[in-house]
Formats: C-alpha cells, sequence, structure tokens
C-alpha cells in the first residue's frame, strides 16, 4: 500500500487537509487537474450519474488509495542572541 500511496503523491494525488468535504477525493483530484473544488464536485457528480453506482465504488476506493496531503511542518526561528557579553 505505501507504494501506490507513493505513486499517487509522486503524481500529485492527494488529499488535501483544507478545502474537503468528505474525504478530500474530489478536492485532491481537482487541484491535480486545475480546477477549483467545487466545479471539480459538480463534473464529479455529472460523471458519475452516467455510470448509475458507481460513486458507491469509485469514491471508497479512491479515498483508500489517495495519501492524505502532509501537513506543512512550521519552524520556529531560533530565538535572537544578545550580541554583548558580560
Amino acid at each position: 500500500m505505501n507504494d501506490v500511496h507513493r505513486t499517487f503523491r509522486d503524481q500529485g494525488l492527494v488529499r488535501p487537509t483544507e478545502g474537503r468535504l468528505l474525504g478530500g477525493v474530489v478536492a485532491g483530484l481537482g487541484r491535480r487537474f486545475g480546477i477549483d473544488p467545487w466545479p471539480a464536485r459538480l463534473l464529479f457528480l455529472l460523471i458519475l450519474m452516467v455510470i448509475p453506482g458507481s460513486q458507491i465504488i469509485i469514491y471508497p476506493i479512491l479515498w483508500i488509495l489517495m495519501p492524505a496531503e502532509r501537513p506543512v511542518a512550521y519552524t520556529y526561528p531560533a530565538p535572537p542572541t544578545s550580541g554583548t557579553s558580560a
């Protein structure tokens, strides 16, 4: 499973930590293909309506296969040191 997650991550297919509604699958797909989340969600729903029942299968599979976005680690700056010695 780690190889699958690594492959998806290398291709830019990750579930974002912010801006997702359910699992972030469609928001991640939209980000990967350069589409805002809401139009991507509407497009996803329209495509899935063409194939009845497919949303029950496709969304959970993508939810499992797409890794969550890694949080950005914030490093705090080092405290200032005084330039004078006592």
